[in-house]
């Protein structure tokens, strides 16, 4: 074990404070990286605040990860000390199931699932029939900390032309978003709808008409009308304005909904064409108002995504790189952690945090 560093929470109502922790030391097929930034994600105030129930404390988030590889292991190849690379919501799985097999490793069916990269493995020892954790890791440290260690293969490489800062948001907000954009095969021409425009509505759109679609921002939020078009979006709308969204009936090949939250979206399936889908990444809650008369009669689907696998997440990066594709970022300090959680809920996050690591050494 070696000493680390952080800022992290003790319990749910707890803020965010410095703390030392410890580290189990890199085995030969792991790296040692040196975390430069840190995205904040919706889901690190969820897990914080043990909205979930499943938080184990303390609690270290951060999993939109940029650094440089401070220490390689002897038994890995593809990375060297100095180079520059990014770690997302996964720093292991089980590596024999079917999903793993096939390069899902989000959607490891291992009897632990996967390792995440903050909080522990997904499917706690507590949760599984006999009782075990095949990672040997209760509790997993984020990157809101000094370093990171982690095995070689769930590393990613941030490509030249990519702004650090800005990679880091790609490796959560971006890949989540990707993620079902490709699987349901979204394409130049098609008509896409973007609910929720926070950190990952404004990559979704950004993403997708990257992609070649025409993007359409559905969203709560007045002021981010302007915003969503000044951002590359075809046109924006009030998600609740029945005057503006009558014309549009019928007329999307995809809704992506983004809304960190339990949210209505009934009215929302009269938009979508025959053969649709309405995919929901930002919401672990029930989807309220999902008519099945509605779905039948257009062959249509309601769905979900869960982040996105290793392939995808650096698929994502190398797309964003090529395409001058960037998340809109603030640049905050370590310091300021608890006041930008309290923007987040508020949704005056414009539009993803990340924090200097830095400034953490100044603590």
């Amino acid at each position: 074990m070696f000493q680390s560093i952080g800022y992290g929470a003790k319990t749910a109502r707890s803020k965010l404070e410095p703390m030392t922790f410890e580290r189990d030391d890199p085995k030969p097929n792991e790296l040692v990286i040196e975390v430069l930034y840190a995205g904040v994600c919706h889901s690190d105030i969820h897990q914080v605040k043990n909205e979930w129930a499943n938080t184990v404390y303390p609690c270290v988030p951060g999993h939109e990860i940029v650094g440089r590889v401070k220490q390689a292991g002897a038994e890995t190849s593809r990375f060297k000390e100095g180079d520059l690379v990014g770690v997302g919501c996964m720093i292991d799985s089980c590596r024999q199931c079917e999903a793993c097999s096939a390069g899902d490793q989000n959607y490891c069916e291992g009897p632990n699932s996967w390792l995440a990269t903050y909080n522990g493995p997904m499917t706690p020892a507590t949760e599984t029939e006999d009782g075990a954790n095949m990672y040997g890791r209760d509790n997993t440290y984020g990157g809101y900390s000094d370093v990171v260690v982690v095995p070689e293969d769930f590393v990613l490489r941030i490509p030249e032309g990519l702004d650090p800062k800005a990679a880091a948001p790609i490796l959560c907000a971006g890949v989540t978003t990707w993620s079902p954009l490709k699987h349901w095969g979204v394409k130049a021409g098609d008509k896409v709808a973007v609910l929720g425009f926070g950190g990952l509505g404004h990559m979704a759109a950004k993403l997708a008409k990257a992609l070649g679609a025409e993007v359409t921002v559905l969203t709560s939020t007045p002021e981010k009308i302007e915003d969503a078009k000044r951002l590359g979006a075809d046109a924006a709308h009030i998600e609740t304005d029945k005057t503006a969204l009558a014309p549009l009936a019928g007329t999307f090949d995809f809704i992506l909904s983004t809304v960190p939250e339990k949210h209505e979206i009934g009215a929302l399936l009269d938009l979508m064409k025959r053969d649709a889908a309405f995919i929901v990444v930002g919401n672990l809650d029930v989807v309220d108002g999902v008519d099945n008369s509605k779905l039948a009669f257009k062959r249509q689907t309601v769905g979900g995504s869960l982040i996105g696998n290793l392939q995808e997440t650096q698929d994502v990066l190398d797309f964003c790189a090529a395409n001058g594709v960037a998340p809109e970022v603030e640049m905050i300090d370590i310091a300021e952690i608890n006041d930008a959680y309290v923007k987040i809920e508020n949704g005056e996050a414009r539009y993803r945090y990340v924090i200097d690591m830095a400034t953490l050494k100044a603590v």
